[in-house]
């Protein structure tokens, strides 16, 4: 197959897979991609998890340990995509313990209180699920079916988080400035997360080429302030952006500039828990490394008996 036959298919909204003719490009793109999305669900679950043991009460301990579950699934059903282009997952691996590989920048940020849990729930997977809905109609076919039942998993997330905040908004002073603290610090990280400006993302073109992906990262930006702003309304927080307004002959919120250094200073391995997240992952693999081993072994014992 040549490269205008596959642009064709593409055209023509024909699911690309494992199987199939693809062009180097193509592939080199997905595998930088999804393993970036399935490492991103991994290390996400770490400032989560560090909360179960101290969340406020039984049900939020339970909702908690669901979602940190969900979120290793995920990265399970990520990997397992991105296996099929022909990677390996010990390759995948280390490539994120070498630094050849990213993560979502907004997981180097710390979660210093309970309301954290709120704005990573409402706010971070809030633009997860503006990302991956769109990411449901991406040209890859394990992508694709791997992200329906991700959204509807991250659609509970989202769901969780906005009730820690809409809760403590109402509660006591003290509550409320919690939970506006935890907006204060995650709302200018979580629009980041969406990448760069277009301008300045020299992978976006191929990307919609191919319909990996099918928005802009501004499109895609624009449309979670768009959705978030009214909610942060609904429960009495102040989103900390003094240039946010509607604009009526847009149609769209306008909103200040970002910080791209920080964003950059980030991505790169120098954000507040870089190397706390990695180290972290680095010292679990380390010591899980006799349970891969073991279920390498029965796996072959297993195989031997089947043959004998």
């Amino acid at each position: 197959m040549s490269d205008k036959i596959f642009q064709e298919k593409i055209d023509a909204e024909k699911k690309i897979e494992p199987k199939d003719w693809m062009p180097e490009g193509y592939r080199r793109h997905l595998v930088r991609q999804i393993s970036q999305h399935a490492h991103s669900e991994i290390i996400g679950m770490q400032p989560e998890g560090n909360w179960i043991t101290r969340a406020p009460s039984l049900r939020a301990k339970m909702i908690l340990l669901a979602k940190v579950q969900d979120e290793a699934g995920h990265g399970l059903y990520l990997y397992s995509a991105c296996e099929t282009l022909g990677v390996t997952r010990d390759e995948l691996i280390q490539q994120l313990h070498d630094g050849n590989a990213k993560y979502s920048s907004i997981f180097n940020y710390p979660a210093l209180s309970w309301a954290d849990m709120g704005a990573i729930g409402w706010l971070v997977d809030g633009a997860a699920i503006v990302n991956q809905v769109s990411l449901q109609r991406t040209s890859y076919g394990p992508y694709s079916r791997g992200m329906i039942k991700i959204c509807k998993e991250e659609s509970f997330h989202q769901r969780q988080g906005y009730e820690i905040m809409a809760e403590m908004a109402k509660g006591t002073p003290e509550q409320k400035e919690m939970a506006q603290d935890a907006l204060n610090r995650f709302w200018w990280p979580s629009i980041m997360m969406f990448g760069p400006q277009d301008s300045d993302s020299p992978r976006t073109g191929n990307a919609m080429k191919w319909k990996i992906k099918r928005q802009t990262n501004d499109e895609l930006r624009q449309s979670f302030i768009d959705k978030t702003v009214p909610q942060a309304e609904v429960i009495g927080l102040t989103i900390p952006d003094p240039e946010l307004k509607w604009n009526e002959k847009r149609g769209h919120y306008d909103f200040g500039e970002m910080d791209w250094e920080e964003f950059w200073n980030v991505v790169n391995g120098h954000g507040p828990c870089n190397k706390q997240r990695l180290a972290h992952h680095k010292r679990a693999h380390d010591n899980g490394k006799w349970v891969r081993n073991a279920s390498q072994a029965y796996a072959q014992k297993q195989e031997k008996i089947l043959k004998s």
